[in-house]
């Protein structure tokens, strides 16, 4: 087993039907595995409704109730890490992230990267359809990132990820504090810390189209104040 593709999923049956066959049919044998937190739209429910035709390649997990992003994400770390995966990657199921662009995080790390993320403020990488404040709140959190940690990464925040099997085994996971916006720093904050190549990627961010935004004002104040308590990582 090579490569896992982790998606979290909370109330996303208008998606989840289409993401799961975009990832299963690209090249190079990508599994998925569905993180849900007791969705009570019924996206578990399709799911396991389509494993009867991927059952070597598509799995769940299901947890009781909404639990967060980054304990959904921790508990899809371990369970790849347990199946002995190589390549474990973190990925939005509302096609924020183009699921081709797997491909292309997949090859970075295979050319020496321990770490690709993929980047919207990279050269090559933008969003569309965000609103000027969505993108005037995201750029200001990575100069904002950058400043405070010093961590040479232009887009701190993005959850489009692969990373090295290696690097979850060197990051104490339960000792991993955030749950939003902030996790997604910590992770690579650490990643960085520990001596690993981080390398971005340039994307194409698109917003997106059906379910519910995830994001509150929480998770924002959750990352303004968490960059300052990993500088004592």
């Amino acid at each position: 087993m090579d490569k896992l593709v982790i998606i979290p999923t909370y109330n996303e049956k208008e998606n989840i039907g289409k993401i799961i066959p975009a990832v299963l049919s690209l090249k190079g044998n990508f599994h998925v595995l569905i993180i849900d937190d007791g969705s009570p739209d019924g996206t578990a429910a399709i799911v396991k409704t389509m494993q009867a035709t991927h059952p070597d390649r598509l799995f769940i997990v299901e947890r009781k109730g909404k639990m967060g992003l980054g304990t959904a994400y921790i508990a899809g770390f371990k369970w790849g890490l347990e199946h002995n995966y190589e390549y474990i990657f973190e990925m939005d199921a509302d096609f924020s992230h183009n699921p081709k662009d797997l491909e292309r995080l997949y090859e970075a790390c295979e050319q020496g990267a321990d770490v690709a993320v993929g980047s919207r403020y990279v050269k090559g990488g933008k969003v569309v359809n965000w609103p000027w404040d969505r993108i005037f709140i995201s750029k200001g959190g990575a100069f904002y990132t950058k400043l405070i940690t010093w961590m040479p990464v232009q887009d701190p925040t993005a959850g489009f990820i692969c990373y090295r099997s290696r690097v979850l085994k060197a990051i104490p996971l339960d000792e991993v504090r955030f749950i939003g916006y902030a996790f997604q720093i910590e992770m690579k904050y650490r990643a960085w810390k520990a001596g690993f190549k981080i390398k971005e990627v340039p994307i194409t961010f698109v917003d997106r189209k059906e379910g519910v935004s995830k994001m509150t004002k929480g998770i924002v104040q959750e990352a303004m104040y968490g960059v300052w308590k990993m500088r004592k990582f």
